[in-house]
């Protein structure tokens, strides 16, 4: 039997207040909401809890508040067999939380309140060393501080762990810091305001990945929705099609594509095969309502792999 894949995740928890609406209030507007959902999120959490359903081993590094949703943010990486023993309660600051709207389309928006995830700091990972280096993959995003990041992205580095690094939300990056990181996965509005380049096209992606590629990151995946993923590296770029799904609600289908990414890679499947795989996980993701509870089990995911993954 092969070896059961172990990632570490490094990032954010938050939990997630979503509304339901026909359509987005204009300035000013109140409007009535169709329904209202509780659920645990954050980008780091969510793509820990990807990556457990999709069968590895996870480990989370975070911080929460001493708040109502602080312990049982812990309690929700329990329950799904997460090492949780470096989620750690901040006293006196809120954890984080996310309002998302969702519109009848299944598009959404979000207001990220950082809260405690702006203290989970580089000494943090230093306490997490002995079982950050048990990991094939350190897996990280942008909702806690940039020198945790770089921190993270370096001790990777220096340990020999291989580590994706999911730009999300969008934020000025000193692309300096990056070079070590193995694959860089930004979507479209990401890559734009990371780059200032438009992203409004496949050609306006393969320009924005070469740009990247020149600027020292060794390998650019650009997410693009149903459209798929543009791989790029040293020896060229090809587009990884999406699949085509009715969706009802689109939030959390990146970290359910970063959280699998990393599982597929670290089970070693070929890379264009991981891609296609995470594509479809993504996917079928925005089948469901919510983040962590729209993902598949494994055994979910392998059933519809068998249905719709030949074309690759």
């Amino acid at each position: 039997m092969a070896k059961q894949p172990y990632i570490a995740v490094v990032g954010s928890a938050n939990v997630d207040l979503t509304t339901f609406i026909d359509e987005f209030p204009r300035p000013g507007e109140t409007i009535f909401g169709k329904k209202f959902d509780l659920g645990f999120g954050g980008k780091g959490a969510n793509q820990a809890v990807a990556a457990r359903l999709c069968g590895a081993a996870v480990c989370m590094v975070a911080k929460v508040g001493s708040d109502l949703f602080g312990p049982v943010t812990i309690e929700n990486f329990n329950s799904f067999g997460i090492d949780a023993s470096h989620v750690r309660i901040v006293e006196g600051v809120s954890s984080g939380v996310a309002p998302i709207f969702v519109d009848a389309s299944g598009q959404n928006r979000i207001i990220v309140v950082s809260g405690a995830n702006d203290a989970l700091l580089p000494q943090d990972l230093d306490l997490a060393a002995p079982i950050l280096r048990k990991a094939d993959y350190i897996v990280l995003q942008l909702e806690i501080p940039l020198n945790t990041v770089y921190h993270a992205i370096h001790f990777a580095k220096s340990n020999g762990i291989r580590c994706i690094l999911n730009p999300a939300p969008g934020r000025v990056l000193d692309l300096t810091e990056l070079a070590a990181v193995d694959y860089f996965i930004p979507n479209e509005s990401e890559a734009e305001l990371i780059t200032g380049m438009p992203v409004h096209s496949i050609e306006d992606a393969r320009s924005c990945a070469d740009s990247l590629l020149g600027r020292g990151i060794r390998r650019v995946v650009i997410t693009l929705g149903e459209r798929g993923a543009l791989l790029s590296g040293p020896e060229g770029m090809e587009l990884i099609p999406g699949f085509r799904v009715k969706t009802i609600d689109s939030t959390g289908a990146g970290d359910a594509f970063i959280g699998s990414f990393a599982v597929f890679l670290a089970e070693g499947l070929p890379e264009v095969e991981a891609l296609t795989r995470a594509n479809l996980y993504a996917a079928l993701s925005t089948t469901r309502v919510g983040t962590q509870k729209s993902f598949l089990s494994r055994s979910e995911f392998e059933q519809e792999w068998k249905v719709r993954g030949g074309r690759s």
